[in-house]
Formats: structure tokens, sequence, C-alpha cells
């Protein structure tokens, strides 16, 4: 039985970080192919998602976008708002992985219709942990619309 193949787009300027999602995110680890594309600011991004040559492909755009809100140039904020007010990005599974547990960030991504906002874990073990099963979740259970 052939391995199921997914992309992601990883929104993330911190080097640290990034090395921890693709360590997590491995396919050894979750049973399932995974290619990884990463924007270090909004900017990339949004031209990553907008800028596209198959844009009219639905397989062009990726399963899943992890979004940290502190990016460099265009904020995470502004990301979200764009990927939810373009009609081919609408419904692209977004997820908010970031430091920021302030109220105000979590409701207004919420607002903007962000799937699920989880604060990061500081413990190396438990960062691993989340970010492997947003991975399963969102990659292998959920049925995203088509």
């Amino acid at each position: 039985m052939p391995i199921e193949s997914y992309k992601i787009l990883l929104i993330e300027n911190d080097p640290n970080e990034i090395e921890l999602m693709l360590l997590a995110l491995n396919s050894d680890s979750l049973g399932m192919q995974i290619n990884i594309d990463i924007a270090i600011n909004g900017q990339q991004a949004l031209e990553y998602l907008f800028e596209r040559k198959n844009s009219d492909s639905a397989q062009s755009f990726p399963r899943l976008i992890l979004l940290d809100l502190n990016i460099p140039l265009i904020s995470g904020i502004e990301v979200l708002r764009k990927i939810r007010n373009h009609p081919q990005t609408t419904n692209l599974i977004v997820v908010v992985m970031t430091s920021s547990a302030e109220d105000r960030d979590i409701q207004t991504c919420y607002n903007l219709g962000v799937n699920s906002y989880i604060v990061k874990p500081i413990n190396f073990d438990q960062y691993v942990d989340v970010v492997r099963q947003v991975g399963i979740y969102w990659m292998r259970l959920n049925e995203p619309p088509m």
C-alpha cells in the first residue's frame, strides 16, 4: 500500500522552531509522506499562496498551514486575514502555533476563521508531541472540504 503524501506550509521565522517542527513532522514518526514548504515571513507566505502558476489547482495548495503570529514584514494575523478573504484559500486548514497566549490574539484569530489556536509548549518533549498530534489530526483524521 503506497504511503499517502501531504504538503504543509510552515510559516515561521525562528530557525530553532523550524528545526523542531521538521523533527516532529518527519515522515517516519507520522507514517505518511510529508512535504514541508517554509516561509520565513508573511510576505513570502502570501507570495507562496497567491503567486502560483497552478493557482486553479487545489493540489497546488498545502493541506495544512502552520502559522506563527510573530513573523516579520506582514503579521501572522494579516496573513490569516488574507487567506480567509481569498476565494481560493478560504477553506485551507490554518493552525496558529505561536507563543502568544493573549486573549486578544486568540479572539482575533478565531474571528478570522482559524481552525485551531495552539500556544507552543516550552518543554521540548511536549513541543514535539503537540506538533506530532497536530500533524496526525489535521493530515490523517480530519476530512477537509474539497
